[in-house]
C-alpha cells in the first residue's frame, strides 16, 4: 500500500537542523532519532506536520527511504515575536505540578491550553516575580534535514478517523 490520504504512516527516521544566518548555513546537527525501538506513527493528512513533509512522503510506500530538506518557510517559519509572552512566576507552582528545575532557563514546560491539548513553552529569562515564555514551535527558524525509511503504511481504522489520530500499539490508546 501506497502513502494516501488517511492512511496510519510509520517511519525511522533522523532529523538534522540548519539555520541560515548572513547568508551562511550552519552544518545541520542531530536533533531527534526515531528507529525501530521507537518510531513515529502519524495519521497522513491529519499529523499536523508541516504540509512540504507529507507531500514529499506521499506516494511512497514500505519499505522505500527517504532523503529531504524543508526550508524554513517549508517547515514552521520564522519565530513570531506576539508568541513571546510574559506570565507570573506564580503560575508555575508546586502545587500546579512544576519544580524549581522546570522554570529555569532553556527548559520547556510542559502545558495545556485552554481546550485541554498538550503545548509547550521555552523559558528564555527569569525576570524575577515573572517568566519570558516562547510559545514558538521548537523548530522555528530552522531549516529540517530528514532521512529515514518508511516501515509500515496502513488503512487508518474508522475510529482513527474520527479521532484524528493513530490508536493501537503505537497510538494515542496505547495500553500500558
Amino acid at each position: 500500500m501506497k502513502i494516501t490520504e488517511n492512511a496510519v504512516v510509520g517511519l525511522t527516521y533522523e532529523l538534522k537542523v540548519s539555520k541560515v544566518e548572513d547568508d551562511i548555513e550552519s552544518v545541520p546537527f542531530s536533533v531527534e532519532v526515531r528507529d525501530e525501538e521507537d518510531p513515529f506513527y502519524f495519521l497522513f493528512g491529519q499529523s499536523g506536520l508541516p504540509e512540504k513533509f507529507e507531500e514529499l512522503l506521499a506516494g511512497k510506500k514500505e519499505g522505500d527511504d527517504f532523503n529531504f530538506s524543508l526550508t524554513t518557510e517549508e517547515a514552521y517559519g520564522e519565530p513570531d515575536d506576539e508568541l513571546l509572552i510574559t506570565l507570573p512566576k506564580e503560575q508555575f507552582s508546586k502545587e500546579r505540578g512544576f519544580t524549581e528545575e522546570m522554570i529555569k532557563e532553556g527548559e520547556f514546560l510542559p502545558l495545556m491550553d485552554e481546550n485541554g491539548y498538550s503545548m509547550q513553552a521555552k523559558v528564555l529569562k527569569d525576570l524575577g516575580e515573572n517568566l519570558l515564555l516562547d510559545f514558538n514551535h521548537p523548530l522555528v527558524g530552522f531549516d529540517l534535514h530528514f532521512e529515514g525509511s518508511v516501515i509500515e503504511v496502513r488503512e487508518a481504522t474508522e475510529d482513527e478517523l474520527s479521532h484524528g489520530h493513530v490508536h493501537g500499539e503505537h497510538g494515542e490508546h496505547e495500553e500500558g
